[in-house]
């Protein structure tokens, strides 16, 4: 009984107009896409989508389906890639993001910004899937890099 009544308490006391849709992926970075795809495919038998380049954002990509979630899998094309220096200090790869969706992303950057919060760009971009997508900056978010992207059904916002 507690419990759910505390849980409301939270839940009422940080009403927004703009709320989390979901866990939309974790992000690794690996020495190599194709390898890494393999593995998850051949270990755990869960789909993994082709890998593709997002030349604009100087990545290889693949996704591993996972349930309700996936593992973005990215990979640096070159040494100008954003990921090429995680990389030279984590040779092996490892965590590199999580990616929250939201309901609406123009109104949760807002949001998040009036609690003095910064994000590592002034507007969100379009990511490696075409979405809306904004980094908010690690320093503020417990040493975790976090990805904001817009749901796939509100991305007009």
């Amino acid at each position: 009984m507690w419990v759910n009544c505390w849980t409301s308490l939270i839940r009422s006391s940080a009403l927004k107009p703009w709320k989390v849709t979901g866990l939309n992926h974790v992000a690794m970075v690996v020495p190599d896409v194709e390898k890494a795809a393999t593995f998850y495919r051949d270990t755990f038998g869960v789909q993994v989508d082709k890998p593709f380049t997002a030349e604009a954002h100087g990545v290889h990509v693949a996704f591993v389906h996972m349930g309700n979630t996936k593992i973005e899998l990215i990979s640096p094309i070159d040494e100008h890639s954003p990921v090429a220096k995680f990389l030279e200090r984590n040779k092996s790869g490892g965590l590199h993001h999580i990616c929250v969706e939201v309901d609406d992303l123009r109104g949760a950057v807002e949001g998040i910004k009036k609690k003095n919060l910064r994000f590592l760009a002034p507007e969100p971009k379009v990511g490696a899937c075409g979405l809306p997508v904004i980094f908010m900056h690690p320093k503020d978010a417990n040493g975790v890099l976090i990805e904001l992207e817009a749901s796939h059904s509100t991305e007009g916002h």
